[in-house]
């Protein structure tokens, strides 16, 4: 039941939240939150380090980002191996979601990640977080 209570509250939160994705274009600060974001996932070698897990707790307390990057951050903290449940739905609802192409592909490459970033999807990375 507790995951159950958790799953959905990830879901509201990043249902509700992740339109400011949009808006985080024009803010420096989300701009630079999302690309250290990608930068980790192209970094993961089966979990994020031990300073990847600070800098991604520091962008999930950061109340000022949007509401898409914290749900990200928080996906990407959680990672064992690959993306829990929580994360892949929190993902999956940002991709539903009329959010830039770059948001939405973050959102798949988080929601996939299985050990590590494939080639691809860290060229990706490299090219849409430059």
């Amino acid at each position: 039941m507790k995951n159950t209570f958790l799953q959905k509250f990830l879901l509201i939160a990043a249902i509700g939240l992740f339109s400011q994705f949009s808006v985080a274009q024009d803010n420096p600060a989300n701009a630079a939150a999302a690309k250290q974001i990608a930068d980790i996932v192209a970094s993961i070698n089966h979990f994020p380090s031990d300073a990847d897990k600070m800098a991604l707790n520091a962008i999930i307390d950061d109340s000022a980002l949007a509401g898409a990057i914290h749900a990200m951050a928080s996906a990407v903290v959680n990672i064992e191996h690959a993306t829990n449940a929580e994360g892949k739905t929190a993902m999956a609802a940002l991709q539903a979601r009329p959010l830039p192409d770059r948001a939405k592909a973050l959102a798949g490459i988080i929601a996939s990640l299985n050990h590590t970033a494939s080639a691809d999807a860290k060229a990706e990375l490299a090219q849409l977080f430059p």
